[in-house]
C-alpha cells in the first residue's frame, strides 16, 4: 500500500503550538503516514525539498495580532519560489492555529493558511468535525471545543505553558493529522489508479 507522506511547516513562539504540531504528527503517524516535522524558522534547504515531496503539508502558527507569526509569514513569503513553477500544486493542505483568546481571531489565520495554499494551487482539508461544547449537555472537554470548522484550533491562556494546552485541543489536532493522512493515502492511491489506468 502507498504511504502517503505529511510535512508539518510550523512555527511555535513559546511551544504551545509545538504541542498541536506533535499531536498532528501522532494522528497522521497513528494512521501509517510517514511524517516530518520542519521548524519554519529554522528551515533548511533539504527540508524545502522534503516539502516539495510530500503528498500533504500541514501549517502552523501561532495567532499573534490576528494573523499568523511574523516567522511564518517569512516561511509563507519564501514559499514564493515554490509559487513561480507550482511546485506544490494539487497537494494537500490543512492548519492549526493556538492564541490566548477563546477567538483571538484565530479564524483569520486559518484563512491565511487557504489562501496561502489557495496559491499554490494545493487541496484544502479541513477538520470535518461539528463543533463541540455549544449546548448545555455539552462540555469543554469535547473536540473541537471551540467549533472552528477551517482547521484546528486551540486556546491556551497567556500566562500558563505549553504543558497547559488543553487535551480536547491536542486530542483535535491529532484528528486532524490523521484526516489529513486518511485523505492523502486517497489522493495517492488514486493517482497510482490514474497512472495504471493511462498507462
Amino acid at each position: 500500500m502507498t504511504t502517503p507522506v505529511v510535512s508539518i511547516a510550523y512555527h511555535s513562539g513559546y511551544g504551545h503550538t509545538a504541542v498541536l504540531a506533535e499531536a498532528v504528527r501522532s494522528g497522521a503517524a497513528e494512521v501509517g503516514a510517514q511524517v516530518h516535522l520542519i521548524k519554519v524558522d529554522e528551515i533548511t534547504d533539504a527540508q524545502w525539498e522534503l516539502l516539495d515531496a510530500s503528498d500533504a503539508i500541514v501549517f502552523g502558527s501561532p495567532t499573534y495580532m490576528g494573523t499568523a507569526s511574523g516567522a511564518f509569514h517569512v516561511f509563507a513569503e519564501a514559499s514564493s519560489k515554490r509559487w513561480f513553477g507550482q511546485d506544490w500544486h494539487d497537494k494537500l493542505a490543512a492548519g492549526f492555529t493556538n492564541s490566548g483568546s477563546k477567538s483571538g481571531d484565530k479564524l483569520h489565520t486559518l484563512q491565511f493558511f487557504q489562501i496561502l495554499a489557495a496559491q499554490h494551487g494545493m487541496n484544502w482539508i479541513n477538520l470535518g468535525l461539528h463543533p463541540g461544547w455549544n449546548s448545555s449537555t455539552a462540555s469543554e472537554h469535547d473536540l473541537n471545543r471551540l467549533g472552528v470548522f477551517a482547521g484546528a484550533a486551540a486556546q491556551t491562556n497567556v500566562d500558563e505553558g505549553p504543558e497547559t494546552v488543553h487535551k480536547a485541543d491536542i486530542a483535535t489536532a491529532e484528528h486532524l493529522g490523521r484526516r489529513i493522512a486518511e485523505t492523502a493515502r486517497v489522493f495517492t492511491l488514486g493517482r497510482v489508479a490514474v497512472a495504471e489506468v493511462a498507462a
